[in-house]
């Protein structure tokens, strides 16, 4: 009954309610305790100046009387998390700032520490980035979600904890950095690639008049992600678009095709993945955040085999960067594959 009742003072606090009523209290669901238990409870409170009388005179009327009005001691209540709270801070990064938590209330300190723990690691691991991007790389970055901060609350515990604005996270579409083939726009359907990094942009460009795409984009990691929505207009190509994508094959690469998909109807550019899985595969991305649900969505295009080679390699810190095909070899794969 004491937890509970503590529990309920500081959710009164939280809402910057300074009072309560024995009656109040009483209407609690304490279980089959009874007045007499809560009678004990109050005057331990009210011994631990967690409570305060408010006109004593003004009480219960029994032998030995209850105020029926109480004032709420908030500094003596809430100091145990008060402390928990400055000691706390103490290890966190100085560019982070938890004092709305102080008024919030315990539960949702709680509720929002992971976060706040991810936030702390990263600017521990990196210091403040230098470089703006979008808030779907950033959020990947930190929390291992490209979602989490434009979906999930984010933004909000980031300004909560003053350090959205030092993160650089960027909200607005960028020009797309395409080249476009327009002996293809007069076809019925409308296609077009992007791809992941400059090389294979590069490697690709000169052979763009040789194929069935009206386009060839220059996706720049996770930019396209804000970006894609600019495609029509940039090409002026309003109806019967088909998006491919072509990336790198590690996780964040996965995670950006993932991205791609919820914004806009984009398809794997599967035979350039198929050729890619047949090279050596590299060390070296074992830091990168697993997203289980965005791999499930990217290996579904792929057969058995290809897909038990992808998640083993993944698992253990491998992965097949698109520079893997020569130039030799995107350009053959893209002229001579029938794109459907």
């Amino acid at each position: 009954m004491y937890d509970y009742i503590i529990d309920y003072l500081k959710r009164c606090t939280v809402k910057n309610k300074k009072t309560v009523t024995i009656d109040e209290l009483a209407k609690l669901p304490l279980g089959n305790n009874e007045y007499e238990d809560l009678s004990k409870v109050i005057r331990q409170l009210l011994s631990e100046d967690i409570l305060k009388a408010i006109n004593p005179k003004n009480n219960d009327g029994r032998k030995d009387p209850l105020p029926l009005k109480l004032g709420i001691n908030k500094e003596e209540l809430m100091k145990g998390y008060i402390l928990k709270l400055e000691q706390y801070s103490l290890n966190l990064n100085s560019e982070i700032d938890i004092q709305a938590y102080f008024g919030l209330g315990e539960d949702k300190f709680e509720k929002d520490k992971p976060y706040i723990d991810k936030v702390d690691s990263y600017i521990k691991a990196n210091g403040l980035p230098q470089d703006t991007v979008t808030p779907q790389e950033r959020s990947y970055q930190i929390f291992g979600d490209e979602k989490w901060i434009e979906k999930n609350s984010g933004k909000a515990l980031l300004e909560r904890i003053k350090i959205y604005n030092k993160l650089k996270i960027d909200n607005g579409s960028d020009p797309l950095m395409l080249a476009v083939n327009p002996l293809e726009y007069n076809k019925e359907q409308h296609k077009h690639l992007i791809v992941e990094n400059k090389a294979t942009f590069l490697g690709l460009l000169e052979v763009l008049p040789d194929t069935e795409f009206c386009s060839l984009i220059f996706g720049s990691g996770w930019k396209i992600v804000g970006n894609i929505n600019m495609l029509e207009s940039q090409t002026g190509l309003r109806e019967n678009n088909i998006v491919y994508y072509f990336g790198d094959i590690d996780n964040e690469g996965v995670a950006i095709y993932n991205s791609l998909t919820e914004r806009a109807s984009v398809k794997l550019a599967t035979e350039f993945y198929k050729e890619l899985l047949k090279t050596d595969f590299k060390e070296g991305k074992k830091n990168q955040k697993k997203k289980i649900a965005a791999l499930k969505n990217f290996v579904k295009n792929f057969s058995e085999e290809e897909q038990k080679l992808i998640l083993d390699k993944l698992d253990t810190g491998y992965y097949w960067p698109q520079e893997g095909l020569s130039k030799t070899e995107l350009q053959h794969i893209w002229r001579k594959v029938s794109w459907t």
